[in-house]
């Protein structure tokens, strides 16, 4: 087991993606806690896993937005477990959908609290308790407008840009406490998110909307292909890599080993620079 007895926090653990990444984890031996906003969406995800994998998680509700909220949740689990090994952000929202010019700046401003004052939050409050072991792992969910323009999801595509540069300036930062920092773009997963712009139509652009249309008819990219690069990226196999914001489905990263990890790291490979 790639992950046994290793804590794992998982921020968005009840939604389409989290789920997948926390039922991973326990299989591969982690003992994971899902944090979700909703009370009510925690237990039949609690349910569903100890089902399909004969395991128990543990689910603790917690608006991450909440910078105070945040910090209690996981000051409390690093009490219960006696560290986290593991903090995996996933917790997000698309909205508002549409023309910046037409979105209502509240909106807006809620966006970038939950995907990345939510991501700011959870990795404020598990650092000390990594930097104390001198060890952990820290895996952002970023993609969706984070390295090219995408209109009409302004909000969106600026708070996950912000995600991969903290990712970025965070593994510089935390080498000498040996805790490593990488970021996932899942690609076209067929999640609430995506049927939300299904539902928006228009706003979303045609070519946005041609492409989710197409996602969904496709089958789109599976939930359980960024799920096992989080466990990639939680384990050793991956050691020595940080700093990097990977794709699930385009980049070849099943197939990396030392020398291909050492190869990325002498370089700016994956990160997100100027192209002159």
């Amino acid at each position: 087991m790639k992950l046994k007895n290793k804590v794992a926090v998982i921020t968005g653990g009840s939604g389409g993606i989290g789920r997948v990444v926390a039922e991973f984890f326990v299989r591969e031996g982690a003992r994971v806690v899902i944090v979700s906003r909703g009370r009510k969406d925690i237990s039949p995800v609690v349910k569903e896993i100890a089902a399909v994998t004969g395991k128990q998680v543990s689910g603790v509700s917690c608006d991450v937005a909440d910078a105070k909220a945040a910090a209690r949740a996981i000051r409390g689990i690093a009490k219960k477990f006696r560290r986290v090994d593991v903090l995996v952000n996933c917790a997000g929202i698309q909205a508002p959908i549409g023309p910046f010019a037409g979105n209502k700046i509240e909106d807006w401003e809620n966006n970038i609290a939950v995907n990345l004052f939510g991501t700011v939050h959870a990795c404020k409050a598990v650092l000390p308790f990594m930097m104390k072991r001198r060890s952990g792992v820290i895996i952002n969910f970023a993609g969706g407008g984070a390295v090219s323009s995408r209109p009409n999801f302004s909000a969106y595509a600026v708070a996950k840009t912000g995600v991969t540069r903290l990712t970025e300036i965070l593994a510089d930062e935390l080498k000498p406490y040996h805790i490593r920092v990488n970021a996932i773009s899942p690609g076209g997963v067929n999640t609430g998110m995506a049927e939300e712009v299904l539902r928006v139509g228009a706003r979303a652009g045609k070519a946005e909307l041609a492409k989710i249309k197409k996602q969904f008819q496709t089958g789109g990219v599976p939930p359980e292909l960024p799920a096992a690069l989080a466990v990639f990226l939680a384990s050793n196999d991956s050691r020595g890599l940080t700093g990097r914001l990977i794709s699930a489905p385009w980049d070849k990263w099943n197939a990396w080993g030392k020398k291909q990890i050492k190869a990325i790291m002498a370089g700016d490979k994956f990160t997100l620079r100027r192209k002159v």
